[in-house]
């Protein structure tokens, strides 16, 4: 904490500023934003759909016990993997703690690569309120199962062509919910999510990197995260009781180390199956975030980066 705060925020009854760090997986975005924190005398509101999980650390990359101790963090460790939460819920909560924030005189940061819950907040996105309809889940995870993931999409694709485009086939709790919008409005699930009037005035910084360099990042991060022990993270995980079928024990991690764990592969061909996973998700990260032409990006591997962003940051803070 050498660096004291450079600007202390003023606080406006409305159009709160709000910076928004996001981008790809491995990226450095939680380093950038702890730096900003520090010398905008922020606070760090999460973007990041599993760091929710209690227990879930290593595969999360979650912020560390001596990274959470320099800046406040928000919205870590909220749910036990078993607890269902929905976007309604994470909006509302990153909205709440946004709000504190601001009333404390301080400046939010909100940081992640979940795109959907990036935008859900930066353009107060209209959630259907559509209740979950447990019998229609069960049936379209039954034909998920029987038919497979892509049958279950390219049903959504002739329903809702812009979600479908949206979503991956492989998120079959997604795409399941997008159909069940569809199946009990009848109306697309996209046309239900349009943005509203935003209380906050934005400014939304992305990393980004040239590619190969990206995934030789994130394949040593695997093996960091393995070397920290991965492993016993999730073995502990299924020690607690919490099953395989969870959609946090299925997500990015774990359900690969779940497969070395339960037998069905080896840990070196579950490790390579986590760098190539890993390397479609950072390509579905950028599909998510390249047509948004709001975000100013920047090279994260490049000298002078914390100082390229605060530029940014205080021409922003100037149009207040």
């Amino acid at each position: 904490m050498d660096n004291p705060p450079e600007q202390r925020m003023p606080q406006p009854p409305e159009h709160i500023p709000l910076l928004a760090v996001v981008g790809p997986t491995a990226t450095g975005k939680t380093g950038l934003a702890i730096r900003l924190a520090l010398r905008l005398q922020g606070e760090i509101v999460s973007a990041d759909s599993r760091q929710l999980y209690q227990g879930m650390d290593i595969g999360t990359a979650k912020p560390t016990p001596e990274e959470r101790a320099l800046v406040p963090h928000h919205l870590l460790d909220s749910i036990a993997p078993d607890m269902p939460y929905t976007l309604t819920q994470y909006q509302a909560d990153a909205q709440a703690a946004i709000a504190a924030i601001a009333a404390r005189g301080h400046l939010p940061l909100l940081v992640g690569g979940t795109g959907l819950y990036i935008r859900a907040v930066v353009d107060n996105l209209a959630i259907p309120e559509v209740p979950p309809d447990w019998e229609m889940r069960r049936e379209l995870e039954a034909q998920a199962a029987r038919e497979g993931a892509e049958a279950l999409h390219a049903r959504l694709a002739a329903l809702d062509p812009t979600s479908a485009a949206r979503i991956d086939p492989a998120n079959v709790r997604r795409v399941i919910r997008a159909l069940e919008v569809c199946l009990a409005t009848g109306q697309p699930f996209s046309a239900l999510q349009g943005a509203r009037p935003s209380p906050y005035h934005v400014l939304m910084l992305g990393l980004t990197c040239e590619r190969a360099r990206l995934y030789e990042c994130a394949d040593r991060r695997v093996d960091a995260m393995l070397a920290a022990g991965l492993v016993e993270e999730v073995r502990a995980l299924a020690a607690r009781g919490y099953g395989w079928q969870l959609p946090a024990m299925t997500s990015l991690g774990y359900g690969e180390i779940g497969a070395y764990l339960r037998g069905e592969t080896s840990l070196e061909e579950a490790a390579k199956r986590l760098k190539f996973n890993t390397h479609s998700y950072i390509r579905r990260q950028y599909s998510w975030f390249r047509p948004d032409t709001r975000i100013h990006w920047l090279e994260c591997d490049v000298p002078g980066l914390e100082e390229k962003a605060l530029a940014l940051i205080h021409a922003w803070l100037a149009e207040k």
